[in-house]
């Protein structure tokens, strides 16, 4: 314990080194390359309330629903996104929909980063909100799809760089079968389509 605790405070003793930004084409090719490398992990849908840690939480890796993909992914790149959900829900909790839809008076940082509705009031508020259209070329890597399912049942998936064979940009996300990458961009109708770069 006095180890680690001697270590950081050498650590921010330390002077600081400053860190390039890394561009936009940049973040989303390491973006894309997480989404990717999900793709081979074996993960079963486990939708059940889970308490985690706050920040940088997650539920068992080997578990996980739709929007996990997307937070890991995230993850991957240095975005912690239950962080950054929380946080915009503490100062402007009346623009997500907690409260009508879930009947939640209050913020939870072990779940309302994981659910597709809050997800998207969030990549709105914080990211770009892009134009929904049923050109395949208008979806570019690195960009977030949401999805009805039918009867009102939200789904979230991430554009990736690997082409399907008529030419369209696959889609990796967890619709049950834990994280695949796929040709459905179109197999839903599209409720939302957003790019975020981070805060």
């Amino acid at each position: 314990m006095l180890v680690a605790f001697s270590a950081c405070v050498l650590s921010s003793a330390a002077p600081s080194q400053p860190t390039a930004p890394v561009s936009r084409p940049e973040f989303t090719r390491r973006l894309v390359a997480a989404a990717i490398e999900r793709t081979h992990h074996s993960v079963r849908y486990v939708s059940e309330y889970v308490r985690i840690p706050y920040p940088g939480g997650d539920v068992p890796p080997d578990t996980g629903v739709c929007t996990d993909e997307i937070i890991r992914s995230y993850r991957a790149v240095g975005v912690d996104l239950q962080k950054e959900v929380h946080e915009d829900m503490l100062q402007n909790f009346a623009a997500y929909p907690n409260k009508r839809r879930w009947q939640l008076a209050h913020p939870d940082s072990n779940i309302d980063h994981r659910r597709v509705p809050n997800l998207m009031v969030f990549f709105l508020r914080k990211g770009e909100s892009l134009p929904i259209t049923s050109r395949a070329e208008d979806y570019a890597p690195g960009d977030l799809v949401t999805w009805d399912l039918g009867g009102n049942v939200p789904h979230i998936g991430i554009v990736v760089d690997r082409q399907s064979p008529n030419g369209r940009y696959m889609i990796v996300h967890n619709i049950g079968q834990g994280p695949k990458m796929e040709d459905v961009l179109f197999n839903w109708k599209i409720t939302g389509h957003y790019r975020y770069y981070g805060p």
